[in-house]
């Protein structure tokens, strides 16, 4: 499958679609990949088209030059005297904050498919919580995390009190957002922050291997076994148990299914077609 750089209709999002894998990329370099309204816009539309892409196999979310992504754009904010409302009253400022949370940190959460942040640099703020709403991490040495949000007199926002609350526990998450520390790539990596740490010259190359071999499993049992786990996480144990019945015996009728059982008595690699 020949690689297709895909038109997000601004500079401040790259889309590249290549065997499988659509990365995506947060194009601000300049002020560290901060958030722009085209940015967020254009990040809810490629997650909504590439749910339902056949040929999107698995999402790579990364940052344009050194950084990830420095959250909010608090310059802005500071230039605009208000990081929130701006024209809208409160009530619509506060719909509008909650349908583009949901329609990004909320979909890379939910998406029926594998999602990897990889992080060549600081992933703060709003920042942090989207690679924490993606299902795995790989995080360059240099790469640091920061919650940042008590430093400029934030809440948080993005989901991340609800995700890093389920990967460090209480306790952690709120000695992480009250303090807004610095999290190294080697303490995210103890903490369970990230999967992987890796030198930065190494970070592409470690992202590639990762995503490919996850653009070639078996999407249709990835997709359940993502519902699985979501609903793990808050769910009733009967729930769960019930849930994994359900989408195991349906995974054992798909055509993935079939051949990874062929494969193995075979003894050579299964070919997965996400049918």
């Amino acid at each position: 499958m020949a690689s297709r750089t895909i038109d997000t209709g601004t500079q401040d999002l790259l889309a590249e679609l290549d065997e499988g894998v659509l990365t995506i990329t947060l194009n601000r370099p300049d002020a560290r990949n901060a958030m722009s309204r085209a940015m967020n816009e254009a990040l809810a539309a490629q997650l909504a088209a590439a749910e339902l892409d056949p040929e999107v196999r698995c999402i790579v979310l990364t940052g344009a030059g050194k950084g990830f992504c420095a959250g909010g754009d608090v310059k802005g904010m500071a230039a605009s005297g208000d990081g929130t409302v701006g024209s809208n009253t409160i009530d619509a400022a506060i719909h509008r904050q909650r349908v583009n949370q949901r329609a990004t940190a909320g979909k890379l959460f939910k998406m029926p498919k594998p999602t990897i942040a990889a992080l060549p640099g600081a992933a703060a703020g709003a920042g942090f919580s989207l690679a924490l709403a993606c299902d795995l991490r790989i995080m360059s040495t240099s790469a640091i995390l920061t919650t940042a949000f008590a430093k400029v007199g934030f809440s948080g926002d993005y989901g991340g009190t609800y995700f890093l609350t389920q990967l460090v526990g209480s306790a952690k998450a709120r000695e992480l957002y009250y303090l807004s520390d610095r999290v190294s790539a080697e303490e995210a990596l103890r903490l369970g922050l990230a999967n992987w740490i890796c030198a930065p010259e190494e970070l592409a190359a470690k992202t590639r291997e990762i995503a490919r071999r996850l653009a070639a499993g078996p999407t249709v049992a990835y997709r359940y076994m993502k519902e699985n786990l979501n609903r793990a996480m808050a769910g009733d144990a009967d729930d769960c148990l019930d849930l994994e019945a359900t989408h195991h015996v349906h995974c054992g009728q798909t055509e993935d299914h079939r051949e990874a059982a062929k494969a193995f008595v075979e003894k050579r690699e299964p070919v997965f077609k996400g049918r």
